[in-house]
């Protein structure tokens, strides 16, 4: 039995030239497979009566977050899409109960600054103290921002919150 480095010039030469394909066309599937661009398309022609798609199986759309479009007419100051409302969990309590931070911003593109915050928050409480100047719950579903004044443009208030869950906060109304 012979060994490749032993064997002729010639045979060593075939056997680099059947490693080196054999790469390429594994380098290739692989490629193909994970959907890389490599001159060889991935994606499927369908064709429905006289409409024509494409589809990419290996693509993932992005879902469109739940934000309201504003429908202002022109000259309305503000609406309830100018506070942008974002939350997400931070380091729980040494007892163990989840907190998270709820962050509160005015977006509002014509420099308003908006007032009477309602929000939409179910029973919400918290097991860690909050200041109510900030952010109380008055009743059943409504809670109110700031006091009820106004939040200047492109402020923000944030506080935080401990709950076995996380409540879903929305905006509700305020006055412009």
């Amino acid at each position: 039995m012979t060994t490749v480095a032993a064997a002729s010039p010639s045979l060593r030469r075939l056997f680099a030239f059947f490693a080196a394909t054999f790469s390429v066309l594994l380098l290739l599937m692989i490629a193909f497979h994970t959907g890389l661009d490599v001159g060889v398309s991935a994606h499927v022609l369908y064709e429905n009566g006289g409409d024509r798609t494409q589809s990419a199986p290996h693509r993932k759309l992005l879902l469109r977050s739940e934000v309201e479009e504003p429908d202002r007419i022109w000259g309305d100051k503000c609406s309830k899409s100018d506070i942008v409302i974002n939350q997400g969990p931070t380091a729980p309590l040494p007892s163990g109960i989840p907190t998270y931070t709820v962050e509160i911003m005015n977006v509002c593109v014509n420099g308003c600054d908006i007032s009477g915050i309602h929000l939409t928050c179910g029973w919400f409480s918290s097991a860690r103290l909050i200041n109510p100047r900030i952010f109380k719950r008055l009743r059943y579903n409504d809670c109110v921002v700031n006091d009820g004044k106004p939040l200047a443009n492109g402020r923000a208030l944030s506080f935080q919150y401990a709950n076995t869950f996380r409540y879903p906060l929305s905006v509700s109304s305020v006055d412009c």
